[in-house]
């Protein structure tokens, strides 16, 4: 936890009401996202109970399995939510639109859909959920001793899409509601405190007549505000038992069904609050401002649905159970790249994440008190000279940065800067010298266009972060040193994967 975010929470204990920790919001939310609440079997990590599901927040789709240790059962839920989520997915394949991928004589043009899916889950579990039931469903065989409906693995290929781009902190495409507001509030109580979304959304919005401390405190009791899921409350988990145990000892099909509506109505009452709780989520973090880089990480998301949708039509094999070398070095290095890029762009689009960066040393913001618009200073070559600006800023707080770091500001992100001088003043404070290179307009010469140059006056903040460092370059396959034999083979599905028990 960062000082300004237990400031933040030693705050919101005090005044009973959820800090912001951010002034936008850093992740996309589609007009029509799909909300997924799912539960489980108690004791069996992903044995499907029950789920509301769907798009529209007056109306979730129930799906339930009364008998959920019954393999057949199983299935038809997973057909049921394939109708559910493989539609809305197609919804999305609609008009598409160019963009440019590469650089230079690699440069190419491809098309991208317009939309991309996005799936919201409750919390983290949720994520953990969708996971197990994606690996469980796409290696199914769809022929042979074990099949299943076609719909089976394409939910299993689809769920698994989802759950490996969630290890991404730049997609959009599976999100936890939990995870999500935690982002942007800080409340009084602890971590894993907030990863109960009733109690988390109590202390961000709590009624008119309470705080957020006590309202957290009625939202845990599970009569009230039952478990978000996976997994349910163990005493909902005995009136649960006692109606499959009624519904398994029916005496006729018309008893069994009588049975069966009564799960459903309980399944249906357990899941209800957190559905409701889901878009009521949603709804406060659109009140929130879109942060700027937001938009073109949605775009990334937006290829990646669409190449895996090409990938799907011209080849259709799942993801493998295990990852291949090559390819687990190469989602590492891309993880890696993210992790680096989003910490960047959402210090760049908000103020209040930066301030975290300024109390760390990797930031300092100053007032311009000076600039040398006409300064050159020798170039590469023999008597050639290159223009080099400065500009001099005063700051009252701490520099961490050496002489020599290269940095860059939110203002002007175009413009690298290189720190010539760091003087500390009599009183408090430092100044700092900085050489400006780009961000000109082409120009190479003085006068600078308008506005490219800071002028005396301005507020300005530095950092070492660069949202738009270069990613790592991994060598080609056939490049790669082998110690134990060539490259490893791309994955081919086998009768053994269908026959994976569902655990």
């Amino acid at each position: 936890m960062s000082v300004l975010s237990t400031v933040a929470t030693i705050t919101a204990s005090h005044t009973g009401r959820a800090e912001p920790l951010t002034t936008v919001r850093h992740q996309h939310l589609d007009e029509q996202p799909f909300v997924l609440v799912p539960l489980t079997l108690a004791g069996e990590a992903c044995a499907p109970l029950a789920a509301l599901a769907g798009t529209d927040p007056e109306r979730p789709m129930l799906l339930t399995v009364r008998q959920p240790r019954n393999r057949a059962e199983r299935f038809r839920f997973a057909e049921r939510l394939a109708t559910l989520l493989l539609a809305y997915i197609d919804g999305c394949r609609t008009e598409t639109e160019p963009y440019t991928v590469g650089r230079g004589k690699e440069k190419e043009e491809r098309l991208r859909f317009q939309r991309a899916p996005q799936l919201l889950v409750p919390n983290g579990e949720g994520i953990a959920y969708v996971r197990l039931l994606g690996r469980l469903t796409r290696l199914r065989a769809t022929e042979g001793p074990y099949a299943v409906d076609p719909s089976v693995p394409a939910l299993g290929k689809w769920l698994t899409w989802f759950a490996d781009l969630a290890e991404f902190p730049n997609s959009g495409a599976l999100l936890a509601m939990t995870r999500l507001l935690a982002a942007n509030w800080a409340t009084g109580q602890s971590s894993s405190e907030d990863s109960h979304l009733a109690s988390l959304f109590a202390w961000i919005d709590p009624p008119e007549d309470s705080d957020g401390a006590r309202a957290a405190r009625e939202a845990e009791d599970p009569a009230v505000w039952p478990p978000a899921g996976p997994s349910t409350d163990p005493v909902f988990d005995r009136t649960l038992h006692a109606l499959m145990t009624r519904y398994d000892d029916a005496s006729d099909d018309r008893g069994r069904e009588a049975v069966g509506r009564q799960i459903d109505h309980e399944l249906s009452g357990q899941m209800l609050p957190t559905w409701r709780l889901m878009w009521r989520g949603v709804e406060l973090l659109r009140e929130l401002p879109e942060g700027a880089h937001v938009p073109g990480r949605w775009d990334l998301d937006r290829r990646w649905f669409s190449e895996y949708v090409e990938y799907l039509d011209a080849d259709g094999r799942p993801q493998a159970r295990r990852d291949q070398a090559v390819r687990a070095a190469r989602r590492l290095a891309r993880l890696e790249d993210a992790v680096t890029r989003f910490e960047a762009e959402r210090a760049f689009d908000d103020p209040l994440v930066m301030a975290e960066y300024e109390l760390t040393g990797e930031a300092f913001t100053g007032t311009v008190t000076a600039r040398d618009e006409d300064r050159f200073i020798p170039g590469d070559r023999p008597g050639s000279q290159v223009w080099r600006p400065t500009i001099v800023l005063r700051t009252d707080t701490r520099v961490g940065l050496a002489v020599g770091t290269e940095v860059k500001s939110p203002a002007r992100p175009g413009q690298e800067a290189r720190i010539l001088e760091v003087r500390q003043e009599d009183g408090a404070g430092h100044t700092v010298v900085l050489q400006l290179k780009g961000g000109f307009a082409r120009k190479r010469t003085p006068p600078a266009p308008p506005g490219t140059l800071a002028e005396t006056g301005e507020e300005l903040t530095y950092t070492t972060l660069n949202p738009t460092a270069m990613p790592s370059v991994l060598p080609d396959e056939e490049n790669t040193p082998w110690t134990h034999g060539g490259p490893p083979q791309p994955y081919e599905p086998t009768d053994e994967d269908a026959e994976e028990t569902w655990e």
